[in-house]
């Protein structure tokens, strides 16, 4: 019969056992990485994401001043709408673009259309955003409807881009579903910076 030194040491060995098997239970399962997919492949796909809906932060560098803004972003087909609290006033303002003809609703609720659009966007932001490209840029792709130079990196996912006068690059990327997609990104022209910062993708 084993002695109680004997049978303490099993009652220990097992209780140790037993400690580990529950520390391993409680472990977090990963959740394996988005694949990397070939850029020839992934950009066609990416260019004909036509809904799709982001939350983030920009700021916004013209010359020698600027602004820190939270932004929405809402794609839906050819409309485009970009919403920003705070650089228009008070509250949020909208940028929007329908197939071409450019809106702003300030934050005072007043619709401005094309011309009167574009004549506030230069007195407050200090240069008119170029939402038919940048939604494309913003999905780590080129306007297919523009020329365009671009540098993809080893994880086959688009580095730099210069398109239209602007130069753009991606700084850091995340897993969105089967794909990845920009988490930080800066776009450039002359005295012009926009650093976006996307907190959340939402794909239809």
């Amino acid at each position: 019969m084993p002695s109680f030194a004997v049978l303490r040491r099993r009652v220990g060995f097992a209780c140790a056992v037993l400690a580990i098997l529950a520390l391993s239970a409680c472990q977090t399962v990963r959740v394996p990485p988005a694949p990397v997919t070939a850029w020839r492949v992934s950009r066609p796909l990416l260019q004909s994401l036509n809904r799709f809906r982001l939350t983030g932060r920009v700021a916004v560098a013209v010359g020698g001043h600027g602004f820190n803004a939270d932004v929405l972003w809402v794609q839906d087909g050819k409309s485009t709408r970009m919403t920003l609290s705070g650089p228009l006033g008070a509250d949020a303002a909208q940028i929007s673009d329908d197939g071409g003809r450019l809106g702003v609703i300030t934050s005072h609720g007043r619709h401005l259309g094309n011309q009167a659009a574009r004549a506030v966007l230069q007195r407050q932001l200090g240069f008119e955003p170029p939402l038919a490209s940048l939604r494309y840029w913003i999905l780590g792709v080129p306007d297919p409807a523009l020329p365009a130079h671009v540098a993809i990196n080893r994880q086959q996912r688009l580095a730099r881009l210069r398109q239209a006068g602007w130069s753009i690059r991606y700084h850091a990327y995340q897993p969105v579903g089967a794909d990845w997609l920009p988490r930080l990104l800066t776009v450039r022209r002359a005295q012009v910076r926009l650093r976006m910062v996307v907190d959340a993708w939402h794909l239809q």
